[in-house]
């Protein structure tokens, strides 16, 4: 491999790595049948961990254009992870318990 493509293929391999390392991970914990927080602002990138501290399952979802997902049922002590990897607004609930309501602000 001549130095010219070793270099670039190290500066990417940099660009990788320096997006890993400022990506952030943030909790968001359920108790008493409600989110910690109502609003949640990350960047591109972040991580939000969602961790049950009650003593039945939660089912956090979002159909939201800037991140759909379904973490499924998890019980007391459990968390799920979602990475955010767009900018915009998510809007957070629980199929369990519709009274759970989060708004995540996405930035870039």
């Amino acid at each position: 491999m001549n130095r010219r493509r070793m270099a670039g293929v190290c500066a990417a391999a940099m660009l990788v790595l320096a997006g890993a390392v400022w990506a952030a991970e943030h909790v968001v914990s359920q108790k008493g049948k409600a989110f910690s927080i109502k609003k949640l602002i990350v960047k591109v990138g972040d991580t939000v961990k969602f961790l049950n501290e009650d003593p039945f399952s939660h089912n956090i979802f979002s159909l939201s254009d800037a991140k759909s997902f379904d973490l499924g049922s998890y019980g007391p002590g459990q968390s799920k992870s979602v990475t955010f990897d767009k900018a915009g607004t998510v809007e957070v609930e629980c199929a369990v318990h519709p009274d759970m309501k989060l708004v995540i602000e996405v930035t870039k």
